[in-house]
């Protein structure tokens, strides 16, 4: 991704950080718990310095602890499992909070029934990353869908989740999921052409490694695997942090699809409360993102499969794609989408 900045110290505070690889030591968030709280943190010098990381300049974020369950190093992140005071067991990796008990339905729900009810009886989805398995359990709320591949490259997150995650977890467990523990960006390259239905990109934050998913030889492989009029829903970040980078991913998304929208929902445990998702449709027939094709509630079986939907329906869905006049503004989006 490109930021067009020559100097680091320019970088604007919501692009830091899709750039932290460019200091090592910006880069180094842990997982710190103080006095019983959990805070994320950027590392420095052996310091914690509150206030200062790079995904969020300027702030911090902490949430009660009542019990660590787990903390372990595994071949590419640090996890963390606690239980916290208000919103029950809390997954973190590499110090950023994934997901906790009581809002995770936010962010699994709506980044995966934003593109399945776009389009008319999904049948083959690949989801990138999503080692939790709760994405894997709203896919197979629909009854049309026939085949799940999902490539997530760290074991410990899927053998932590189903420890501690049950209730996400239980994705895995449906006949039709197909799990690759490996680099998505290699299992895409070697995905014949036209694949997928859908596919739903639920990373970590562009981060190092990670900043490879948001640049434009990812969405080419991406689109390359997509059926005509296939869609994918991409894990986009908070509009209050982070425009430059969201303005980035579009401008490259539509050099690539034929469409592109942007949504968001609230998740109260995400740095600012929020996060967004990028949808974008492959050439062939128009997709209509904000009035689904595929509603929910006519999906039969699929409102109570395993557990009763939480956050998700089709008002929500519209409202989505409802975009303050700043972001619109400041991303291109009045007219651009």
């Amino acid at each position: 991704m490109e930021c067009h900045i020559q100097n680091s110290m320019e970088i604007p505070s919501c692009c830091l950080k899709a750039k932290v690889s460019v200091h090592e030591a910006e880069g180094k968030c842990h997982s710190t718990v103080v006095s019983g709280w959990f805070s994320q943190s950027q590392s420095s010098s052996g310091r914690v310095v509150y206030f200062n990381n790079p995904m969020w300049p300027g702030e911090a974020h902490s949430i009660k602890v009542e019990k660590i369950l787990y903390k372990e190093k595994s071949e590419y992140q640090e996890v963390l499992v606690f239980e916290s005071l208000s919103y029950g067991k809390v997954l973190v990796l590499d110090g950023i909070v994934q997901l906790t008990e009581k809002d995770e339905c936010a962010y699994q729900e709506m980044i995966t029934h934003l593109p399945l009810c776009s389009i008319e009886s999904p049948k083959t989805v690949l989801v990138v990353g999503g080692g939790d398995g709760g994405v894997l359990r709203e896919i197979c709320r629909h009854s049309s869908v026939t085949h799940v591949d999902i490539c997530e490259i760290d074991k410990m997150v899927i053998d932590v989740s189903k420890k501690y995650f049950p209730e996400l977890a239980v994705g895995f467990e449906d006949p039709r999921v197909h799990l690759h523990v490996g680099d998505a960006v290699e299992f895409l390259r070697c995905t014949s052409e036209g694949k997928y239905d859908a596919i739903i990109v639920d990373s970590s934050d562009p981060v190092g490694p990670g900043e490879e998913l948001v640049e434009k030889p990812f969405f080419m492989t991406i689109a390359k695997a997509l059926r005509p009029g296939g869609v994918l829903c991409n894990m986009a970040e908070s509009m209050w942090l982070h425009t430059h980078l969201i303005q980035d991913m579009i401008s490259i998304c539509k050099q690539t699809f034929s469409s592109v929208s942007y949504a968001w929902t609230s998740v109260p445990t995400y740095p600012s409360g929020l996060i967004g998702f990028i949808l974008c449709s492959k050439e062939g027939s128009s997709v209509d993102f904000v009035n689904p094709v595929n509603p929910i509630e006519k999906v039969e079986g699929a409102a109570k499969h395993i557990r009763e939907l939480r956050f998700y329906n089709s008002e929500m869905h519209k409202a989505a794609f409802a975009l303050p006049a700043f972001l619109k503004r400041e991303v291109g989006l009045l007219s651009a989408l």
